[in-house]
């Protein structure tokens, strides 16, 4: 666990501007519910360790939240499938406590090219191996029309998926045959299946996707999230998945927003937010305070499971470097979610852009960066308990 100096870098930085149901009152050690606690999977038929990990992912919102980077085992600013790397690691010396990973080039129509498939499942199976999170949204081309998943150009794509034997269904149905291969096919060490926070559909809230709000129904996308579930859990025996919703919500919101198409209780395990704000920290802090209290509501845990400015940029665009204290580490302060999640560093040892949205080795950042580790309530790799234990005091109904 962090030590005491670092609690009082904390309070430091706590005291620049927070409001006062900010205060993080969060321990060190894993926490144990005084009173047993009914917790609900979606798939009734979930491994234990995805019953564990669920447990835990409840359980350590009292204690914190875990920091994850998309794609981080995979590639850095300046590197490339190097085993045992992470921009993360080369700044603070500890690797995110959440990988995040895209399933879409192991499912759809790029399955025999893509080059980093390979590596996904090798990083999947490291971050485990180290006791981390996995958590796993889905770019994926558009069924219909061949195009990429920002293809929003017709309306009917969710329709036709939803016709029995039509062209675009059966192609729908191939690609989730093979995400069930994938999902069959991550095992441990110990040959147990890896549980993963699967978040399909991710942004639905918005326009830009072929399952956006601008190209499908209400109903639809509920019909879509329902099919997709249950084909999964039912016809294909995955029972590894903990299904997360993530709405984006950038600008000050209220709890429905994060209930936008709710596809219903008894299919979403995982309450996430994506969250662009850049630097309204207020919307953010608000939308933190929501998701933590329509946690409890639902009786489910929740997240941030995407973030960033790309390039960690300021208003003035220049870099930000005070960033990861003052915009992340403090709005999260005592908001009892269980992980944050930044988007990804671009590949670009070239330095010809900015898409990049966590700080990397040379970065002017990092310094900060390394005070925002340091802090007590920041949970990293070394910082997690047994995730794949059952926590005392958790029960499933």
């Amino acid at each position: 666990m962090k030590k005491i100096t670092a609690y009082l870098s904390l309070i430091f930085f706590l005291n620049l501007g927070c409001s006062t149901d900010d205060n993080h009152d969060g321990g060190g050690e894993k926490p144990q519910p005084g009173e047993n606690t009914a917790l609900s999977l979606v798939d009734k038929q979930a491994t234990e360790e995805t019953k564990a990990l669920y447990s835990n992912l409840w359980s350590i919102q009292e204690q914190g939240v875990m920091f994850g980077h998309h794609d981080a085992l995979l590639y850095g600013r300046n590197w490339y499938v190097e085993h045992g790397r992470s921009d993360i690691k080369d700044v603070v010396g500890d690797y995110p406590a959440v990988f995040s990973v895209d399933f879409a080039e192991l499912m759809d129509d790029r399955y025999a090219t893509a080059e980093l498939n390979e590596h996904r499942v090798r990083t999947i199976k490291e971050a485990r191996r180290r006791g981390e999170v996995i958590l796993a949204n889905a770019h994926l081309n558009n069924p219909l029309t061949g195009g990429d998943s920002w293809d929003n150009s017709r309306n009917d794509v969710v329709k036709e998926i939803l016709i029995e034997g039509s062209t675009t269904n059966q192609k729908y149905l191939d690609w989730l045959d093979r995400l069930a291969a994938v999902a069959h096919s991550l095992v441990d060490d110990n040959g147990k299946p890896i549980p993963v926070i699967f978040r399909p559909y991710h942004e639905h809230n918005q326009t830009w996707s072929w399952w956006g709000r601008s190209a499908t129904t209400q109903q639809e996308f509920i019909d879509l999230w329902r099919f997709t579930i249950d084909y999964l859990k039912n016809e294909k025996e995955v029972h590894n998945f903990i299904y997360a919703i993530s709405p984006q919500l950038d600008q000050l919101g209220s709890k429905e927003n994060l209930l936008f198409r709710w596809p219903g209780d008894n299919y979403v395990d995982f309450l996430g937010m994506d969250s662009y704000h850049g630097t309204n920290t207020a919307a953010f802090s608000s939308n933190l305070r929501n998701l933590a209290i329509l946690s409890q509501e639902k009786n489910k845990p929740s997240g941030v499971t995407e973030t960033g400015i790309e390039g960690i940029l300021g208003s003035d665009g220049e870099t930000y470097e005070e960033y990861w204290t003052r915009e992340i580490g403090t709005p999260l302060a005592g908001k009892k979610i269980s992980m944050v999640v930044m988007w990804r560093n671009k590949y670009d040892p070239s330095n010809t852009g900015f898409h990049f949205f966590a700080p990397f080795e040379g970065h002017s950042s990092a310094p900060d960066f390394q005070k925002f580790f340091a802090m007590d309530h920041i949970l990293f790799s070394s910082d997690l308990p047994e995730m794949y234990e059952m926590v005392n005091g958790i029960d499933f109904n």
